[in-house]
């Protein structure tokens, strides 16, 4: 499972031209699936999401955590985070979960971030949909994290 997180001012998702999620200060996550993954791994990678310190202290220095800083999480399904992009110009996606199992996990890492972030706390994407995400990335601040394989 892999986890692309950006620390972000604001973020949003919009789906058909409707905006159907939005964050303040906090942190967009893409979540990406791989076949290998399972309930573990959503539960593992969502602790370290939701414990990662990529926000500053009173000394400018990243020791805070998404909920230390009372931020929000934005949880964003990308399939193309779980492709094979190590050769050639074209990616391949044989390592992706299948639809439903990857939906089935997405669903799980939310619930998950629910639990530990409060619901309000947490805001979504639309599994399957084609959505246009818009965020203000402070810093820039990203990291790709990655359940073990």
């Amino acid at each position: 499972m892999k986890g692309l997180i950006q620390r972000v001012s604001d973020a949003s998702v919009t789906v058909d031209g409707a905006r159907i999620s939005q964050i303040g200060q906090g942190m967009l996550l893409f979540l990406g699936v791989e076949k290998q993954d399972d309930a573990d791994s959503a539960k593992r990678l969502c602790q370290r999401v939701t414990r990662y310190r990529i926000f500053p202290d009173e000394s400018g220095r990243m020791n805070h955590s998404v909920a230390d800083a009372a931020g929000s999480l934005l949880v964003v399904p990308q399939f193309t985070l779980a492709a094979d992009t190590r050769s050639g110009n074209r990616p391949g996606f044989s390592v992706a979960a299948d639809p439903e199992k990857a939906q089935s996990l997405y669903k799980a890492f939310v619930e998950e971030a629910r639990s530990i972030l409060g619901s309000a706390n947490v805001a979504t994407g639309e599994f399957g949909a084609d959505m246009q995400v818009s965020l203000t990335n402070c810093g820039p601040v990203t990291f790709l994290l990655e359940t073990a394989k």
